[in-house]
């Protein structure tokens, strides 16, 4: 989650409220400045390279990074003739991308018929994630979209007994879960593979992929499908979870301390998908 994606307080699906006595306007967004180096690569050069970006928080999707003109290489961008309208900022216009031996077509955007009172991304390029080769904030490469300063991960052990079961089996009981409370979301419950009849999970094709966390595997159970996932090369920042299995409650029967657990507000995830075909190894290099 984000300030405006999945159910963040800005997004659309937003769980939680806000306390005013008049409603809000349909649609918020918000501009800050990012205050990290931020650095685009395309066709092996780097093309943008700014320590003074805004991120835009826009309901219902990831942050975009906007860079100052002044940051961008002067011959990267080529304009085109296609100008769109942004609902909220007005006029868009759209550019091609050269770098190297590389060319991406309208793949980087400005906002030319900005309102007054949202001039902030005002002579500010924004470009295309999928279309470029990386993101980098300093030296370290970032995936999946801009870091988002308002998604928060916490992992905390308990003593608590879960018990998982399906057609009325034991598929898993556990008095040393780990419990992942992550920014907007309801908990999600993670069990050692020990405490697991591993007979009862099987692998299916097909992975999504979190920013924050990596690539995700699935498991069948009993029919069910994409029961149960695992990360199995977590990273660094949430090792904890590595190799563990979590199990999705309105699936198979998911029991802590005796009560079974039930779907609410915000356990379903987007699955934010393929990086601009970002494979196994590249994901894993974090």
């Amino acid at each position: 989650m984000g300030l405006a994606w999945q159910q963040g307080p800005l997004s659309p699906g937003r769980t939680g409220r806000f306390l005013t006595p008049d409603p809000l306007p349909e649609r918020l967004l918000f501009a800050e400045p990012s205050r990290r180096r931020t650095r685009v690569l395309l066709g092996g050069v780097w093309i943008a390279d700014s320590e003074d970006v805004v991120l835009l928080h826009e309901p219902g999707r990831y942050p975009v990074a906007y860079f100052p003109r002044s940051d961008v290489t002067a011959d990267a961008l080529t304009a085109g003739d296609r100008t769109t309208r942004h609902r909220d900022l007005g006029d868009t216009s759209w550019y091609a991308v050269r770098a190297g031996d590389r060319t991406a077509e309208r793949a980087a955007w400005e906002h030319t018929g900005l309102p007054e009172y949202a001039r902030v991304p005002a002579g500010r390029i924004a470009f295309a994630w999928r279309a470029m080769d990386a993101f980098y904030e300093e030296d370290e490469q970032i995936l999946g979209h801009a870091a988002d300063a308002y998604h928060r991960i916490d992992i905390r052990g308990t003593s608590r007994t879960l018990e998982v079961r399906s057609e009325g089996d034991a598929v898993a009981r556990s008095e040393h879960p780990v419990v992942l409370y992550e920014s907007g979301f309801a908990p999600r419950w993670y069990v050692p593979r020990r405490d697991i009849d591993e007979s009862r999970l099987r692998a299916v094709e097909g992975q999504t992929f979190c920013p924050y966390k990596g690539l995700c595997d699935y498991y069948d159970i009993d029919g069910v499908p994409r029961a149960a996932w695992s990360y199995r090369a977590a990273y660094a920042e949430v090792r904890r979870i590595n190799g563990m299995v979590s199990f999705e409650p309105d699936d198979v029967e998911v029991h802590l301390d005796g009560k079974r657990l039930e779907l609410e507000p915000g356990q379903r995830v987007v699955p934010h998908g393929v990086d601009r075909g970002l494979d196994a190894a590249e994901a894993g290099t974090r």
